[in-house]
This record gives structure tokens, C-alpha cells and sequence, in this order.
């Protein structure tokens, strides 16, 4: 992930089942990225405390974690979901910087944020699809949160990292490109993270062996 920052491929979801370790992924990145906790000892040892990349980025961020499945289910409609969603992350910042935040709207206060610290956002979202799930007939709601992930995230600057987890696939939702900006990481095609979610051959070639059971 240290090598997408600030870059154009700086969105990232990864889709798989669930059992995959997606979550326990998203929480090790909000754990290593945010500034508010000092983690460094937590990562001392493994291999990412040995890239040059390492000291320069952990802890320097202010993270936004969210997991969508449960402001699906605190609320009753898209609508209300979104409200929920960005009144929380408002007073979020409010909180931590009440000299910046002077009005409504997420997207503008996070601008006004990012220009006075400089200190650029990583959104980690979990189950980002979880709404495709209940909504799954209603192409308007559909279109709503796609379109709030869009003017929320797409070419803003004061994102560093965008990472979002998932069972079902964004070309799912084929017509409408609001996120054709994320890189995708699927199970048919995982690329350089085949290795991080779920067992590697060679782990389950380990597994078999311990327990006597036959691979083939």
C-alpha cells in the first residue's frame, strides 16, 4: 500500500467471500497508518518494519475507518444512511479539528482540513457492497451511494489512500463508472495480493501434510 500513496493508483478494494481476512487486513492498515496511536512497536520485527518506506509513513495520518454494515443497519433508507454516515465523520473532525470545520459539507470541510494541516486522509472502508446486498432491486439508492463515493473520493487530493473491502465485485455494477477509479483485486484475479488474503498453495500444502490429508 505505501507504494499507491498519492499516487493515480492510490484506490485500491479488494473482493473476496467472507472468512478471507479482509476486515483483520483493513484494521492492521488503520492500525499502521493513523496518527493517533503510536504502533510502531506493534510492527517492529516484521517485514514491513525492514522497507525504507516504513518509518516514513507509520502513524502520519489521519484515518477515517468505516464499516458500511453498520450504518446499513442504524438506519431505514439510502438517504438516511448517507446523512448518518457523513453527520458522524463530521463530528469525527469537528472534534479533532474544530477550528477548521465550518459547515456541512463533508467533502468541503475535508478540502479546508487537508489545506490548513496538510495532513492528507486514508479512508478504509469495510463491506463497502453490503448495500448492493439490500438494496439490490433499487437502482436509485444504487446510484445515490455510488454517486456520494465518487464526489467524496475521486481526484481529491486530500486523499492519500482509498481502500475499500467487499464480497461482490464492482464491475457488477457495470454501467455506472462513479468508481472507475478503484484497482480491484478479486478472487480471478488477485495480482499482487493473492498472497495476503486467505492460504497460499504452499500453507495449504502445510496444512495437508500436518494433518495427513491429501492435497490433490
Amino acid at each position: 500500500m505505501n507504494t499507491l500513496l498519492y499516487t493515480e493508483q492510490r484506490y485500491v478494494c479488494v473482493s473476496r467471500p467472507r472468512r478471507f481476512g479482509k476486515s483483520m487486513a483493513a484494521n492492521m492498515l488503520a492500525a499502521y497508518y493513523d496518527k493517533e496511536n503510536d504502533t510502531k512497536e506493534l510492527f517492529a520485527g516484521l517485514k514491513i518494519s525492514k522497507d525504507t518506506s516504513f518509518d516514513e509513513n507509520i502513524n502520519k495520518y489521519d484515518v477515517i475507518k468505516i464499516n458500511m454494515q453498520e450504518f446499513l443497519s442504524a438506519t431505514q433508507s439510502m438517504d438516511d444512511m448517507l446523512k448518518l454516515l457523513q453527520k458522524r465523520i463530521l463530528a469525527d473532525l469537528r472534534n479533532k479539528y474544530p477550528e477548521f470545520v465550518t459547515e456541512e459539507n463533508l467533502v468541503f470541510v475535508m478540502q479546508d482540513v487537508f489545506a490548513k494541516t496538510n495532513s492528507p486522509f486514508i479512508i478504509l472502508i469495510d463491506e463497502w457492497d453490503c448495500l448492493f446486498r439490500e438494496y439490490e432491486q433499487d437502482r436509485d439508492a444504487q446510484k445515490k451511494y455510488l454517486d456520494f463515493l465518487r464526489f467524496w473520493l475521486k481526484d481529491k487530493e486530500y486523499i492519500a489512500l482509498a481502500y475499500m473491502t467487499g464480497i461482490l465485485p464492482i464491475k457488477k455494477y457495470g454501467s455506472h463508472s462513479a468508481l472507475n477509479m478503484f484497482m480491484e483485486y478479486s478472487m480471478t484475479d488477485p495480482g499482487n495480493l493473492a498472497e495476503f488474503f486467505g492460504f497460499t498453495e504452499e500453507e495449504v500444502r502445510g496444512l495437508c501434510d500436518e494433518y495427513n490429508m491429501s492435497f490433490e
